[in-house]
């Protein structure tokens, strides 16, 4: 099956992800109808049962709704995340359905259309958001497959019909970008990650490579300045920078708190004036490459400057829960050093002399296993770190890899703290920190709430 034409039913083995969601939200906007398997119920899950798709939580074959059991018509979707040995993996298997990853289903409905992709190891979920928010506003059709939930729209996925353009996450797990041949392209970092797929940082770069060789003829690639990509012959080659010295760079910056204030200068002139409601110099960063994007794209200059003072962020992303006087609390997916540095260092930068108390949860024991070091540096800006236990995911316990590894490297001068997530709220309580920061990639999400309550409880 090499074409969505052909698909009257699109079967999802874990629906409940959040690109695996975008796209099924993709299917059912088209008329195809959607149905799928996740490990857990969550908020997401719920709004997709409310969207029309039947979704079930036991890996049970007979949990299949039975028009899925043709194999005619029905598209089977998975993530490299599901085990193999997962039952409903194997039946589609053994009964020779038409199976695709998810970045093989993403490039199938892109690959006859006008895609902007935003591909790096940090900063793809705010940027590929501001990206499509920014357009929209700046009267461009535009739909959007985005890897976490719009604050502005309320969805991780935007869609209208006769786009003139798709934006897309172009995800360097699994290699899954090499399924991708855009029109337009950014590359914001290939710091090492992955290892556990790659083998080693000079295998990701290459990859990356690869991905910007795929940009389409006569397209546009956007690199951060200083990465060391190879720009192909074939394609419109731009740069950016926070500041200086870039084809598109910030300049007259200012702050109020964490908000920045600041003009894009761009090869066509300069767009004075623009005002972020997003928090932190990262955020700062990321408008940058959005609009420099937004503005090769055609939004114009008060579109840029429209969008982005009209962006209001993305779920779990710099992400303020509590702003009150002696009480703030901030959630974040940061779950490589680089992107707790950036993010710990913007929380610092606008709150000189403020206690930060972090929790942290790691994301794999591979990752911990190759980054502890950089984990421990990037937290030991905190005064006081508190260390979850690492979160497995797609993967098997290793031996002598646990949350030690990071907290005995720690050199920060408050509290170093390794707890499990049940012994978490007390931890906090009895710490009653100034400032709060949840970081991390896994089920973190899941404790934002509680805390919030309990933080609310002691500052009333």
């Amino acid at each position: 099956m090499n074409s969505i034409d052909d698909i009257q039913r699109a079967y999802f083995i874990g629906i409940g992800g959040i690109g695996m969601s975008a796209l099924a939200r993709y299917f059912k906007a088209n008329g195809i109808e959607v149905a799928g398997y996740d490990r857990v119920s969550t908020g997401l899950t719920d709004q997709l049962a409310r969207e029309g798709m039947m979704v079930h939580f036991t890996d049970d074959i007979s949990a299949i709704p039975e028009a899925y059991r043709s194999t005619q018509g029905t598209l089977v979707v998975y993530t490299p995340a599901v085990p193999p040995l997962h039952s409903e993996l194997r039946y589609f298997r053994d009964n020779h359905f038409d199976m695709v990853k998810r970045a093989r289903a993403l490039g199938m409905i892109i690959a006859d259309k006008k895609s902007i992709a935003v591909a790096g190891t940090h900063g793809k979920t705010t940027i590929s958001t501001m990206l499509s928010h920014i357009l929209t506003v700046a009267g461009v059709k535009t739909s959007a497959f985005l890897g976490g939930i719009s604050k502005n729209t309320g969805s991780n996925f935007r869609f209208e019909p006769g786009s003139h353009y798709i934006v897309v996450e172009a995800d360097e797990f699994d290699r899954s970008f090499l399924n991708l041949n855009p029109q337009m392209a950014v590359i914001t970092a290939t710091d090492a990650d992955h290892l556990d797929i790659y083998g080693s940082a000079e295998a990701l770069e290459d990859t990356f490579n690869q991905f910007a060789s795929q940009v389409k003829p006569c397209g546009v690639l956007l690199l951060k300045k200083g990465l060391k990509i190879n720009y192909p012959r074939h394609v419109r080659r731009y740069n950016y920078s926070l500041s200086g010295d870039a084809d598109f760079f910030a300049r007259d910056i200012s702050r109020e708190g964490f908000r920045y204030h600041f003009s894009l200068r761009t090869p066509g002139g300069t767009i004075d004036g623009i005002s972020l409601q997003v928090y932190g110099r990262v955020n700062l960063e990321n408008a940058v490459a959005a609009g420099a994007l937004a503005w090769l794209a055609g939004a114009g200059e008060e579109g840029v400057r429209e969008g982005l003072e009209g962006y209001t962020g993305v779920r779990r992303r710099f992400d303020v829960i509590i702003e009150q006087p002696g009480c703030l609390f901030i959630d974040d997916y940061a779950h490589h050093p680089e992107e707790l540095k950036a993010f710990i260092s913007s929380v610092r930068e606008a709150l000189p002399g403020k206690r930060l108390s972090g929790v942290f949860q790691p994301h794999l024991y591979t990752r911990t296993r190759d980054f502890a070091a950089g984990f421990a540096r990037s937290l030991s800006a905190l005064d006081d770190v508190i260390i979850l236990d690492i979160y497995p995911a797609r993967e098997e316990p290793i031996a002598g890899v646990g949350p030690e590894l990071i907290l005995d490297n720690l050199t920060n001068t408050g509290e170093k703290i390794a707890c499990s997530k049940e012994q978490l709220f007390k931890v906090v309580g009895e710490l009653n920190p100034e400032v709060l920061l949840t970081m991390g990639a896994g089920d973190i999400d899941q404790m934002v709430d509680p805390l919030k309550n309990l933080l609310l409880d002691k500052c009333r």
